[in-house]
């Protein structure tokens, strides 16, 4: 295999690009705490068993709160910057099904850099369930995908997924503390060879090996 580990110096900001770019720590505190609200009442409607007269008020004051939000928007494909514990800067989409700061579906999942790659200590509640009391296997592969395509990232070789390969270990329950690890393994031309794993007190749950295929970004 003809291995080039030569990661990209800098990564462009996106915003010189024509995106809008918006940073991290200048999300309103109101619409973080917000979005874990809304997360939490997802997760209440899911599983309440509440009388009709309740779910009908319910309703009414979920109409009223969307009517408050209406108004001007994000457009698609938002960008969101945001800084590594070491300082290094990283770029995402801001509404990111599974990492966006303000999209209430993606579960609270922190990634930063731990030397050897990215890792983040996380729980799933309810609204990630599949099997009875466990986390759905697609959840699982979706935040693998994430972590293995941020570890790419923040070597310095950001791409999109070509290929995601991943094996079920052992049942993942919710509600309790998780933890996600990935890391770089190799290059070959264009294509970064990523692996991680996902656990639940030490033991390996589901782990995941991806090829990202570099972005050609602009000098």
């Amino acid at each position: 295999m003809t291995v080039d580990a030569q990661p990209v110096a800098e990564k462009p900001d996106p915003a010189d690009y024509g995106f809008t770019v918006v940073p991290e720590e200048q999300i309103p505190a109101e619409l973080s705490a917000l979005v874990d609200r809304v997360r939490s009442l997802m997760d209440t409607v899911a599983h309440t068993e509440a009388a009709p007269g309740a779910l009908s008020a319910a309703a009414d004051a979920v109409a009223k709160a969307e009517e408050l939000l209406q108004g001007e928007r994000r457009p698609l494909g938002a960008m969101v910057r945001s800084t590594y514990a070491d300082g290094a800067v990283e770029y995402g989409t801001v509404a990111n099904g599974v990492s966006g700061p303000v999209n209430p579906l993606a579960p609270p999942i922190d990634l930063d850099k731990d030397g050897e790659g990215l890792r983040a200590e996380f729980t799933l509640n309810g609204l990630y369930e599949g099997p009875p009391g466990l986390v759905h296997g697609g959840w699982l592969a979706a935040v693998l995908d994430q972590a293995l395509g941020g570890a790419a990232s923040a070597a310095g070789m950001p791409g999109l997924t070509a290929n995601l390969d991943v094996n079920y270990r052992n049942p993942t329950p919710l509600n309790v503390p998780l933890e996600v690890r990935a890391r770089v393994t190799g290059t070959e031309r264009r294509k970064v060879f990523v692996s991680g794993e996902i656990r639940h007190g030490g033991e390996v749950t589901a782990e995941g090996t991806a090829i990202m295929v570099r972005l050609d970004l602009p000098e």
